[in-house]
């Protein structure tokens, strides 16, 4: 029975459970807010039956709400009645209330008409002055920008590409962003970029245009620093000279005075030439315009290519360079062409220079520098190549001056030029070389034009003339009247003119150089050493080997030598008054002549015995003796009397040569006279000689050892010249006497009658 009662109450609560979920599922679906889904599955989740019990809960529900609708309307339905029998009542006075509003709202209507039209134009107005206040704001705004877009396109047409730029500038940082809202803002941003590019094309483009003209007018900027250069000198060259002078007032009056108008006339030219330059006092900066160069470089800084713009423009003027310091093929020919490359050099680095001074950092001076350096190894090995080809010593000269401007005016910008004058050094050995060659032709020509004979002076006139040009002194021959003749010939003040010639010519290559008088003295000397040792020694020793230069042009040659050796001393002079060194100081080098003529002497003093010796054997190989006569003719031979009266006049000749010269000449020409009538006898072609042939050989010898005494050439002392025939002479004895027992007895003692007879030659012309 508890199970059975649990049971029940179990089903009970079950009941009321189940009716308390339908109820609530029901005012669920009437709230309308929770979604049905949920609701439904919750009932029909339960029992299989739930959905009929649902369906009765769900009709009940709508019972209910029936009745109460009901009730209400029954409970309201009077009250309807009411409001509609009202509601007729009011019809016909509503009715009226409608004609009478219609028709009041048609009369307002018609009045209003005009007030809307009037208040429709003001507010059109009111809009249009709103829309006129806006733009006006807007134009305010616009209008900065705007004009300064068209400052910026007339800076552009006008070329003023840096304000340009600034201009720009302005625009992208202030004013552009005022109205970056609109299309035309836009338009500007997107072509400002295409400005900038445009601007660097142009400015680049100027850039080489200028570099383009400073490259083909580089030789005239050069050519005006240069001239300016060399005028600056001169001036400061004659104010030094006229400071000197004044100075120096205590000179020997006489040199004084010339030294003084001499400064004076070339100070008074300067100060003219000065004076007609005044007005035009251009430098050469001012030939060129840098503003491309000035304006391409900000341009580059301010766009912030500053390092692109620097190294395009060392890279090109680098090219520039290297095209500059190409010389022409013929640059060697003329001085022009020379100074043709000079100026371009000196343009490129005036142009350099003036970019290094007025511009931060585009060049640097390690850069010129650099730049100089390498230009100046190749203007040295282009100058090396091109001046050794140069034959010429005004030409060389010509190089030299330009060098010295050109060194010169590069100095005054800054750039070393050291290198340069050690060049102009090998350089004036060189030219040293060319004047050598041009003398040896002026020496040459003086000597083929000499007739080698002594000057003769008519008067006191023509002897001044001849002494003015060479330093001539002769006590002996200044007591003599005239007319009268010097010793040497025409050659001699004509060789000394000219080697003093040489000297100013050599002279003229060591100024400017920048050395002292003592290293001028020097190098004056060493050059007048090499003309004395080496050109003149040379012309000398060629002139003497000549074959038309007979024994009386070498005797002249002879003389000519000796009076130019004692004018060396003179040259000493002449150098010492030039550079003003004393020859006294210890390091002064000496003239070099003594040798030089000396050598030249004994070539000539060798060439007269030759030619003395030649001369005889021509008259020997004349003779022609029979060598198989009975008998002697009983006088000599024909051709040794010839030959005899040929040495007697030519003896004759050499009372002005030194004694020993004339000796010696004499002595050797009695030694190879007597050798060869000798060989004559000892011929081996010669096989038979008669006694009668004997006889006439000794009456040949006689006459030559009565020549020998007859002393042609004073100064031997007793038989010293007849001594050359004595071994002819004891050998005729020989087969004259026929002493041969004598001989053969008194053979090699010292007191012998024939000691210079030798067995073997006396066995020789005794088998013949």
């Amino acid at each position: 029975m508890a199970r059975k009662s649990k049971s029940n109450l179990s089903e009970l609560y079950l009941e009321e459970n189940k009716d308390q979920i339908y109820e609530n599922a029901l005012a669920e679906i009437q709230s309308f807010e929770l979604p049905l889904g949920t609701t439904l599955r919750s009932v029909y989740d339960d029992q299989p039956n739930a959905h009929q019990k649902f369906m009765e809960k769900l009709d009940a529900c709508i019972r209910n709400h029936d009745r109460e609708i009901e009730k209400m309307c029954n409970f309201h339905h009077q009250g309807f009645v009411d409001a509609i029998t009202e509601l007729l009542k009011v019809r016909a006075d509503a009715e009226k209330l409608k004609v009478q509003v219609t028709d009041t709202n048609r009369r307002l209507q018609d009045a209003g008409k005009e007030v809307i039209a009037q208040t429709e134009e003001i507010i059109r107005c009111r809009v249009q002055q709103r829309n006129i206040t806006t733009v006006v704001e807007k134009l305010q705004l616009c209008l900065p920008v705007l004009e300064m877009y068209s400052k910026l396109k007339e800076q552009m047409s006008v070329k003023r590409y840096y304000s340009a730029l600034k201009t720009m500038e302005q625009l992208e940082n202030l004013y552009l962003p005022r109205v970056s809202q609109y299309r035309f803002c836009q338009i500007m941003i997107e072509n400002l970029p295409k400005l900038r590019e445009e601007i660097k094309e142009i400015s680049m483009s100027d850039l080489k245009d200028f570099l383009e003209s400073i490259r083909k007018h580089s030789d005239r900027i050069g050519e005006t620093a240069m001239k300016q250069a060399q005028q600056q000198k001169t001036f400061s060259t004659a104010l030094q000279k006229q400071h000197n002078v004044n100075y120096g007032r205590n000179t020997p009056l006489g040199r004084n005075r010339i030294l003084e108008s001499k400064n004076e006339i070339t100070l008074k030219r300067t100060f003219e030439d000065e004076d007609e330059h005044e007005e035009e006092v251009l430098t050469a900066q001012d030939l060129v315009d840098f503003s491309p160069v000035y304006r391409c470089l900000h341009i580059y800084s301010v766009l912030g290519d500053g390092e692109i713009f620097e190294n395009y423009y060392r890279k090109q003027r680098r090219k520039q360079a290297r095209l500059v310091l190409q010389p022409q093929s013929s640059m060697h020919e003329t001085v022009e062409g020379y100074r043709r490359y000079f100026s371009q050099i000196v343009g490129f680095f005036v142009v350099e220079d003036h970019i290094l001074h007025v511009t931060q950092g585009l060049v640097t001076r390690t850069y010129t520098d650099e730049l100089w350096n390498m230009a100046l190894s190749k203007i040295i090995a282009v100058l090396r190549t091109h001046s050794s080809y140069c034959s010429d010593p005004d030409l060389v000269l010509e190089l030299k001056n330009l060098i010295v401007v050109f060194a010169d005016t590069l100095q005054g910008y800054g750039f070393p030029v050291n290198r340069l004058f050690d060049l102009l050094f090998e350089i004036r050995d060189q030219y040293n070389e060319t004047l050598l060659k041009k003398w040896s032709g002026l020496f040459r020509d003086i000597f083929e034009a000499d007739n080698y004979s002594p000057i003769p002076v008519a008067n006191e006139e023509e002897y001044r003339i001849v002494i003015s040009k060479f330093p001539f002194q002769d006590p002996e021959l200044d007591k003599q009247s005239f007319p009268k003749k010097l010793p040497m010939s025409q050659s001699v003040p004509q060789i000394y003119m000219q080697v003093k010639e040489f000297i100013y010519a050599s002279l003229k290559f060591s100024e400017s150089l920048h050395r002292s008088s003592t290293e001028i003295d020097d190098m004056l000397r060493k050059s007048t050493n090499l003309l004395l040792t080496r050109t003149l020694s040379s012309c000398l020793q060629n002139l003497i080997k000549k074959p038309h230069i007979g024994l009386t042009e070498l005797v002249q040659i002879i003389i000519n030598t000796t009076h130019l050796e004692q004018a060396c001393k003179y040259l000493e002079d002449f150098i010492s008054n030039i550079t003003n060194i004393s020859q006294l100081t210890v390091h002064t080098a000496r003239l070099y002549g003594l040798s030089t003529f000396k050598d030249a002497r004994h070539a000539a003093e060798g060439e007269i015995y030759t030619k003395l010796n030649q001369k005889i054997d021509e008259f020997i190989q004349i003779a022609d003796y029979d060598w198989t006569m009975s008998e002697s003719d009983g006088r000599a031979s024909g051709y040794l009397m010839d030959l005899i009266n040929f040495l007697r006049s030519t003896f004759q000749v050499f009372t002005h040569l030194p004694g020993k010269v004339a000796q010696t000449a004499c002595m050797s020409a009695c030694q190879h006279l007597s050798m060869s009538l000798m060989q004559m006898l000892l011929d081996s072609e010669l096989k038979q000689i008669s006694m009668g042939a004997i006889q006439q050989f000794n009456l040949d010898v006689i006459q030559c050892e009565l020549f020998a005494s007859s002393e042609p050439v004073p100064g031997f002392q007793g038989d010293t010249l007849q001594l050359a025939f004595i071994d002819l002479r004891q050998l005729l004895d020989l087969f004259m006497v026929w002493d041969w027992s004598t001989y053969l007895a008194d053979y090699g003692q010292a007191t012998s009658k024939y000691l210079r007879v030798n067995p073997s030659t006396a066995l020789t012309l005794l088998e013949k």
